[in-house]
């Protein structure tokens, strides 16, 4: 078996648990699996190094025992940066302010995603990293939440907004929270193949696994941060029913408006129309059928599409890469 692969994930108070737990466990089970397997590519040995010997997740949990920085790695190596509860300040706390400052040097000198480390960064770690200087020059994401932030810190740096993870030479940056699962079973992947990805995946009870061209936030979950009931109801009909025929009198009628009033309502509290909005639900079912496998004529079918090329002028008309039929085969 060859020498175990170093994966340092490291952590601060305040930690987002998932941010590391999720992308923690697929690494592990990905070891089990390629050892099953009989594989000849190392397996993974995690570590969990932070400034301090103790630290608090975002939950409450005490983590103890936690390894010092460690003065180098050897090539090859991971560093996971993740992010915080607190990710847009420096900390308020002199203890705080002090542990950043030092993990932060620690960074700059260690330069992950140079001198053969990788760098991977999960939600707000993209802002730890962009403190150490280790996204010049480089494209990158975040949580959608912290892309202002982002480009504050790492001016010379391309944000790239919607993704939910992205790829820069030995540099991997990722969006909020579930897309760090995402990165961690294309690393997976990369690494020891498809296979053990797939196999991770499923024990991990993953539905659907996201790629870099792949947008952040899911249309079945935009345009959705407001208060208006009357709105939701709308929004939960066309979600449950994509299928079915959904002219603007019908979806009025459920709101208890007309027509007319129910667009305003749409543009004042979702920023978009009824009709722009049904047609991003159908476009986000008719992916997922893609990527289960079904053909450009089923998924068009299963989203409420009339045909496959409405289908295929939705897509283009959203500025999604590729096509239907492109979807379909990178999923075969």
């Amino acid at each position: 078996m060859p020498e175990a692969l170093q994966v340092a994930f490291v952590l601060q108070d305040d930690s987002l648990v998932l941010d590391w737990a999720g992308p923690a466990e697929a690494l592990r089970v990905a070891s089990h699996e390629i050892a099953a397997l009989q594989l000849a590519v190392p397996p993974f040995q995690l570590r969990f190094v932070a400034a301090r010997a103790e630290s608090t997740g975002s939950v409450g949990v005490r983590l103890q025992g936690l390894e010092p920085l460690p003065a180098q790695l050897p090539a090859g190596s991971w560093v996971v940066l993740v992010g915080r509860t607190s990710a847009a300040e420096t900390g308020t706390q002199a203890g705080a302010q002090a542990a950043q400052r030092e993990l932060i040097a620690w960074l700059a000198r260690l330069a992950p995603g140079r001198a053969g480390l990788r760098l991977v960064t999960v939600c707000s770690g993209a802002l730890l990293a962009a403190r150490a200087g280790l996204l010049d020059g480089r494209r990158a994401t975040t949580h959608h939440h912290h892309l202002d932030d982002l480009a504050r810190l790492a001016p010379g740096a391309t944000v790239l907004q919607d993704r939910v993870f992205v790829e820069d030479g030995e540099v991997f940056t990722s969006a909020g929270v579930t897309a760090g699962i995402d990165l961690a079973l294309h690393l997976i992947a990369g690494h020891a193949g498809e296979l053990v990805a797939a196999r991770v995946a499923e024990q991990m009870a993953v539905p659907l696994r996201r790629g870099p061209a792949d947008p952040e936030l899911s249309p079945l979950l935009a345009h959705r941060q407001h208060l208006n009931a009357r709105l939701h109801r709308v929004q939960d009909a066309l979600s449950l029913a994509p299928r079915e025929d959904w002219p603007l009198e019908r979806m009025a009628a459920l709101a208890a408006t007309t027509p007319r009033t129910l667009s305003r309502l749409f543009a004042q509290h979702a920023g978009t129309s009824p009709q722009a909005y049904l047609r991003g639900v159908r476009l986000a079912v008719a992916r997922n059928a893609l990527q289960a496998g079904a053909s450009v004529a089923a998924a068009s079918e299963a989203a409420g599409f009339s045909a496959e090329l409405q289908l295929r002028r939705a897509w283009s008309a959203a500025g999604w890469p590729g096509s239907p039929s492109g979807a379909r085969r990178r999923a075969g």
